[in-house]
C-alpha cells in the first residue's frame, strides 16, 4: 500500500508525479528545485541559495512525513556544472551530521526541469 504524501510548503509537482509516496515505512521523495512554493519563483543565480532552497523543500516534504533529514538513508544531487560541487557540498552539509549522513551520489546533468542548476532527491526511512 502507498501512500501519497503532499504539502503546500513545497512546489507542487509539474508533471504526473507527486511531492513523495510512502510505502511501509520507506519515503521516496521526488526530486526538488529551488522553486519557491507561494510564489512559483525560480532561485537563481546563487548555487549556494538555489542548494538552500532545494533543501528546504525537502525539509518541509520531510515534515509533511513526519520526518526530519535524520531519517534520511539516500541522497540524489543532480548538478548542470560539477565546478559548483564544492559549494553546493558546503550548504547540502549543513543539513547532516557526518556521523548520520546518508548514502549519496552526485551526477553532472546536461539539463534539468526548467533549466535550474541543481535538483535533490531523497529516500528516508521514517
Amino acid at each position: 500500500m502507498k501512500k501519497i504524501i503532499s504539502t503546500p510548503d513545497a512546489p507542487a509537482p509539474i508533471g504526473p508525479y507527486n511531492q513523495a509516496v510512502l510505502t511501509g515505512n520507506t519515503l521516496y521523495i521526488s526530486g526538488q528545485i529551488p522553486m519557491d512554493s507561494v510564489s512559483g519563483e525560480l532561485i537563481s543565480g546563487d548555487i549556494r541559495k538555489e542548494t538552500k532552497k532545494s533543501m528546504e523543500n525537502l525539509a518541509a516534504i520531510l515534515k509533511a512525513a513526519g520526518a526530519t533529514f535524520e531519517n534520511v538513508v539516500k541522497a540524489t544531487i543532480f548538478v548542470k556544472d560539477m565546478h559548483q560541487f564544492s559549494q553546493i557540498n558546503e550548504v547540502y552539509g549543513a543539513y547532516f551530521s557526518e556521523e548520520t549522513a546518508p548514502a549519496r551520489e552526485t551526477v553532472e546533468v546536461s539539463n534539468l526541469p526548467k533549466f535550474v542548476n541543481v535538483e535533490i532527491s531523497m529516500i528516508a526511512i521514517v
